[in-house]
């Protein structure tokens, strides 16, 4: 029989702290549906993360539903044995072996669950379900909603409990990351972290960037990671002014710079690293330039992380500060204000600088409360990502500057009084990289 990834008490715990919140109310949390490359080719599966969060049961066709104050409180629809589906597919725990290692107060065969669901959620004052997010089930919470209801359609109902978002109220507790999550997060991010060198030390022109995305993928899995965290970036040269490239095809060539947006998954837990470093070992006078100002900004609102500062602080101190860089290099035009006002400097840098990290690399949790920006709390995780990008077809960026796109990401956790950067193990400042990269030609 599988193991459980943690301690089913950490699961546990989390329901009794979610018990608190929604006495009276029920949680409706479904698997992701399997992905299929076509009839009998399954990708890999990956389990839905506020079900994870809840139960630690990672099977697909599996749904929770936990009643807080009720008798059984944690129900969970599974998929029953099937000996001749695990001789395919792999080991299934059936009904009782779920009960059993995951300490769920009751089992039933998934293919009952619409036919038991109305019965578990009648009288709740509130189902928490999250609309949209997985359609195909929608479908089915359709109809058990109008099962609630003796058969009307819910918008014919005096006395259907009202349904709100599951993934709100879920993120609550996500944003917050205990102390085993922490744990399993700073592996995470030392394994993203030692990746990212064994990529810096392969890297030399006539290099793929294929081939430094493989040399990640062994390491991770080398150091015990599950999978990647998401699809690696690896943009060599004018690549890298595309936010999100995800061909890596290209091969690397003397002069040009990688941008490497990569993390692995541990646990569930995401690792989320960018760094830029020169092809040939040294970086050029105008990328250096570029390089060192993004590099200050980075570490000047790493500064700023801790309890009590809103998270929004970060995002507009860093377009003031990228904005004067624009400035300073000639690509924009009028005063800091006047170019943030007219939004020019989108242009060059168009994403946030930082987003919740955890069991998704964007991770749940509410950065705005009331239309106010939050304010960081201890146990928080996310990154700091300043970065410019310069295409090469950009007439209105100087000769020198084309083609270069730098982004500098670190994954921090806000503490009691300040902050702690995890992915410090990777090198960022020039004379660290330029070291370890020039050594590839020594």
């Amino acid at each position: 029989m599988r193991k459980a990834s943690m301690n089913i008490e950490f699961f546990k715990a989390r329901r009794r702290r979610l018990a608190q919140l929604t006495p009276g109310c029920a949680l409706v949390l479904p698997a992701w549906p399997e992905q299929y490359r076509n009839a009998d080719m399954h990708y890999r599966y990956r389990c839905e993360s506020n079900l994870y969060y809840m139960t630690g049961f990672d099977e697909p066709e599996c749904v929770l539903i936990f009643r807080p104050g009720k008798n059984p409180e944690t129900v969970m629809f599974v998929r029953e044995k099937n000996q001749e589906r695990e001789t395919w597919d792999g080991f299934r725990y059936g009904l009782q072996g779920a009960k059993q290692v995951f300490g769920f107060d009751q089992t039933y065969s998934i293919q009952d669950f619409e036919k038991l669901a109305p019965e578990l959620l009648k009288g709740c004052e509130k189902v928490y379900y999250t609309l949209g997010r997985n359609r195909e089930f929608d479908h089915i919470m359709s109809r058990v909603l109008i099962a609630i209801n003796g058969g009307w359609r819910p918008r014919f109902s005096l006395g259907l409990p009202p349904v709100e978002d599951a993934n709100s109220l879920v993120g609550e507790l996500r944003i917050r990351k205990t102390e085993e999550e922490v744990e399993s997060m700073r592996k995470a991010a030392v394994i993203s972290a030692e990746a990212h060198i064994e990529m810096m030390k392969a890297t030399k022109p006539g290099v793929t960037e294929r081939a430094l995305h493989g040399v990640f993928l062994k390491s991770i899995m080398d150091r015990g990671a599950d999978t990647e965290a998401y699809f690696g970036i690896l943009a060599s040269g004018n690549n890298a002014t595309t936010l999100h490239y995800r061909f890596n095809e290209d091969t690397l060539e003397a002069g040009q710079l990688i941008l490497a947006d990569c993390g692995a998954e541990y646990m569930y837990y995401s690792g989320d690293i960018t760094r830029t470093w020169p092809v040939n070992g040294r970086y050029s006078a105008p990328q250096k330039r570029i390089y060192e100002k993004i590099l200050k900004v980075q570490k000047d609102c790493i500064a700023k992380v801790k309890p009590g500062v809103p998270h929004m602080d970060l995002q507009r101190f860093t377009t003031q500060a990228l904005t004067e860089i624009l400035l300073e290099e000639g690509l924009v035009r009028g005063t800091v204000d006047e170019v943030i006002r007219s939004g020019a400097q989108i242009k060059y840098y168009p994403h946030g600088v930082s987003h919740l990290l955890g069991l998704d690399t964007h991770d749940s949790g509410a950065l705005q409360i009331k239309g106010e920006s939050r304010a960081m709390e201890s146990g928080w995780c996310l990154t700091i990502e300043p970065g410019l990008y310069f295409p090469e077809n950009d007439p209105n960026v100087p000769a020198e500057l084309r083609g270069i796109g730098i982004r500098i990401e670190d994954d921090v956790l806000v503490t009691a009084d300040g902050c702690e950067v995890m992915t410090k193990g990777v090198p960022k400042e020039i004379d660290e990289v330029e070291a370890l990269i020039g050594a590839n030609f020594r």
